[in-house]
């Protein structure tokens, strides 16, 4: 138990009855006290925190529900969004606080937000107290006389031991993850996997944001040193690179997966980063890896020596999604604000499983919005159950799962700040070269990172560009310190006819699937549509 929270807003002034211990707001080293002494995991070399989340090793998106209330019947993309009904809902709850009674709870009051004026007072309730350390380390945390005062404006249960009844609570399987904007409450049970408590808030923020004409992006960003208005925005599905190409060492980090981009600039959602280590390697990404044997560091589903604790970053027998998560300030070069400019850089990383797309694009304000709404990649093995293998898919925005609005909103905000503030936009691909997923080999991250960095020092811009054939973008034709023939993606396979059959098909692909927003956008974003 702890005296670190406002006396007049403890749990049972929420409405939870016959709990057992709660612990409130405990610091990183009494949670992983916890967490150790409940046999939830192991300490790991330099004090890491090693954990296993079971069946679930990433997220459930088909599991997730949105309560289907009159206040937001018509503003939820409902064909992305499953609707849960008001009664079921009823049921779930008081169905989950009946099995929590006697158990133990952990509580974490935090701000989803860097930006005093815009951030979101959320309060999350953990069975696991590694859930509590995981959370804390990635949203913000508060000083503690900012506790004594803090009232929640959401509050999210996770109890990874309640199942649910799919005939009673209205869902799909034992798992759910439900929100309720009316209830101003997310519930969610029946697994362990830590990044549904994050996404959970990070979809609240997607639905509340937009109404405050703040575009809610799943990007990460980074700024020049010493210079937060020359500031890059990356956006990309997970396994696209976000966290990995926001933390070069040569710029600031502001944060690695969710931001807003508000009258004012740029901030970042979160507090901590929630990188995949597989094939971590401390001469790409030594960053990332050295906070592996970090104090504090939750690391999550990674196979592990049982008497080194030595981490095995290639041993993916247990999830193709192992994980770290870390606060921001384990990042030399992160910001202490969390804050940036309007960026000058929009850059849109893409997976491309079937190795047609070049390593890097420019493309026109009609093209970006295309390619934002179209959201092309690949899910990679993992980071929802059931993916084995790279998936080419379209998760507009760069994030469906997490986008409770029309795809519209999100790009018509976009598009407006774009214009606004005159940022350069990229298409980079962190996918397949050479051949497809199979055959090809993945983008080289050396290549990758150059051509970024001639992206955001300008100086790419001066080079020469030719038409793509197949999409009608911009692509550079050298630059240095890149093979040229990596920037011709037709010249990296071995049999061109085979490479113009993928890029003809990939581009029937992307026809298809834009069809959907053709009434809802203007003439020059339907004349940059391919096909």
């Amino acid at each position: 138990m702890s005296t670190r929270v406002n006396p007049n807003c403890r749990l049972e002034d929420q409405g939870f009855e016959g709990l057992g211990r709660v612990y409130y707001n405990l610091s990183e080293p009494a949670l992983m006290n916890e967490a150790v002494a409940r046999g939830e995991g192991k300490l790991g070399q330099g004090g890491t925190l090693l954990v296993s989340t079971g069946a679930h090793t990433g997220r459930s998106p088909k599991d997730k529900f949105v309560v289907r209330t009159p206040s937001v019947e018509d503003s939820i993309w409902w064909e992305n969004n499953a609707p849960m009904a008001p009664d079921a809902f009823d049921r779930l709850h008081a169905d989950m606080l009946e099995h929590m009674k006697g158990r133990d709870y952990f509580v974490q009051d935090l701000f989803g937000g860097a930006d005093p004026e815009e951030r979101l007072d959320v309060r999350v309730v953990t069975e696991l107290a590694w859930h509590g350390l995981f959370i804390r380390h990635l949203l913000r945390r508060p000083e503690m006389a900012e506790l004594a005062e803090f009232a929640p404006e959401f509050t999210v249960i996770n109890c990874p031991s309640f199942k649910a009844d799919p005939a009673r609570h209205g869902c799909r399987s034992e798992t759910v993850i439900a929100l309720n904007f009316d209830k101003k409450l997310i519930l969610i049970g029946n697994t362990a996997y830590a990044g549904e408590n994050k996404k959970s808030v990070f979809t609240l923020l997607n639905y509340i944001l937009p109404g405050k004409n703040i575009m809610a992006m799943h990007c990460s960003a980074n700024h020049a040193p010493g210079n937060p208005d020359d500031s890059a925005v990356f956006f990309g599905l997970s396994g696209t690179g976000k966290t990995t190409l926001s933390a070069d060492p040569s710029r600031v980090l502001i944060g690695d997966d969710e931001h807003g981009w508000s009258d004012k600039g740029i901030f970042n959602f979160e507090g901590g980063c929630y990188a995949k280590t597989i094939n971590l390697s401390p001469k790409a990404e030594p960053e990332i890896y050295a906070t592996t044997t970090r104090f504090g560091t939750v690391i999550e589903n990674m196979v592990y020596d049982e008497d080194t604790f030595e981490l095995d970053f290639e041993d993916n027998s247990i999830t193709d999604n192992m994980r770290c998560a870390y606060p921001l300030e384990a990042i030399s070069n992160a910001s202490a604000t969390s804050l940036g400019g309007h960026p000058k850089n929009v850059i849109m990383l893409t997976c491309d499983a079937y190795g047609v797309l070049p390593p890097i694009a420019r493309l026109t304000p009609a093209q970006a919005m295309y390619h934002f709404l179209s959201g092309f990649t690949s899910k990679t093995p993992g980071t929802e159950v059931g993916v084995t293998e790279p998936i080419p898919t379209f998760s507009t925005c760069f994030g469906a799962p997490f986008m409770p609005r029309r795809p519209e909103v999100y790009g018509k905000l976009l598009a407006d700040k774009i214009a606004q503030h005159g940022a350069s936009c990229w298409l980079v691909n962190t996918g397949w070269t050479g051949g497809a997923f199979g055959t090809g080999s993945r983008m080289p991250i050396k290549a990758t990172r150059a051509l970024l960095s001639a992206a955001l020092d300008g100086s790419l811009n001066d080079a020469e560009f030719r038409k793509d054939a197949n999409f009608g973008f911009d692509v550079p034709v050298s630059v240095p310190g890149v093979s040229d023939v990596l920037l011709d993606p037709r010249r990296t396979w071995s049999d061109g006819a085979a490479y113009d059959r993928q890029a003809a098909k990939l581009v029937q692909m992307f026809s298809d699937n834009f069809a959907q927003y053709l009434d809802g956008i203007d003439d020059e974003v339907r004349a940059a549509a391919i096909g």
